[in-house]
């Protein structure tokens, strides 16, 4: 017995050393590859689906659909292999989803084939439209974080205002320390800052950007914003005026969950509480009278 069990470990340590030398090989060849251009799996996977939508059919696609454009500026998908991405897996997932309706097709008697072009076109409308409302998905929950990160954001940028900071400088602290803080309004921050210091105008950008991502909130900051690179200090007032506004509609809209809930609540109470109410308070009468009935 203590023969076998020094073997199992003897093996498990050398399983062990040789899964350990796999693996540094692998990492010496993929960072050979790197070196001479070649690509991976998961990289080749990745130009594939790019190829596929920067292809005419996938550039049409993307010129077509106005919606999508926007719901991807909202995402923060800017990049054109990020386009192209959406784009293949717009164009792919129909594809699939009809590939899979086609293959359970075959498994199924000829004579119950009937309806199966029926499913073909539901599964191809499906893959083409599921995209879409995920990415609208998404990008109205990023829309949600922004507009809650604003509120943060006014307090920082009065701090930095008031230490002295010029607003292309405090939005500069805000781009490169703030990412823990306000990470999507820092992302964006990012991207204006890089299109200023290329020679564009930093109000322009910051009413784009802020049109772009079409939160409330950020319109009125960046307004405010602009207000401040043109007069100075005069519009402290209205950031201060605006942070007051925006914890009021923060409050209102906190009151309004409070009292949705309250009533989701009432309903849940109603749906669990009172079966079992009625059971403790007329159980014993029903079980009397059933005695009574039975005897």
């Amino acid at each position: 017995m203590a023969l076998l069990l020094c073997a199992l470990c003897l093996f498990a340590g050398f399983a062990l050393l040789a899964w350990q030398a796999a693996r540094q090989v692998q990492a010496r060849q993929r960072v050979q590859r790197r070196l001479q251009g070649r690509l991976g799996r998961d990289e080749r996977l990745g130009d594939w689906l790019q190829w596929l939508g920067s292809s005419p059919l996938g550039r049409r696609l993307q010129r077509l659909d106005g919606e999508t454009q926007a719901l991807l500026d909202r995402l923060g998908w800017r990049r054109s292999r990020q386009r192209a991405l959406f784009a293949a897996v717009q164009l792919g997932l129909p594809l699939l989803a009809v590939g899979v309706v086609v293959l359970l097709a075959h498994g199924v008697p000829g004579e119950s084939r009937g309806h199966w072009s029926v499913l073909v076109l539901c599964a191809l409308g499906a893959g083409y439209l599921l995209p879409k409302r995920l990415l609208a998905v998404a990008a109205a929950r990023r829309q949600r974080q922004i507009a809650a990160e604003v509120s943060l954001l006014i307090p920082l940028l009065r701090i930095l205002f008031e230490t002295g900071l010029a607003v292309e400088q405090a939005l500069r602290v805000l781009a490169h320390e703030g990412r823990s803080l306000v990470p999507n309004i820092s992302d964006e921050l990012r991207l204006v800052l890089q299109r200023v210091d290329s020679g564009l105008a930093l109000g322009p950008e910051l009413e784009k950007s802020a049109r772009l991502l079409a939160v409330d909130e950020l319109i009125d900051t960046c307004v405010i914003l602009q207000q401040l690179l043109v007069q100075g200090s005069g519009s402290m007032k209205s950031l201060l005026a605006l942070k007051e506004l925006l914890d009021d509609r923060r409050l209102t809209g906190l009151q309004e969950r409070v009292s949705k809930m309250s009533a989701k609540m009432s309903a849940v109470m109603m749906v669990f509480l009172f079966p079992a109410l009625l059971i403790v308070l007329a159980g014993p009468g029903f079980s009397a009278l059933a005695r009574a009935l039975g005897s």
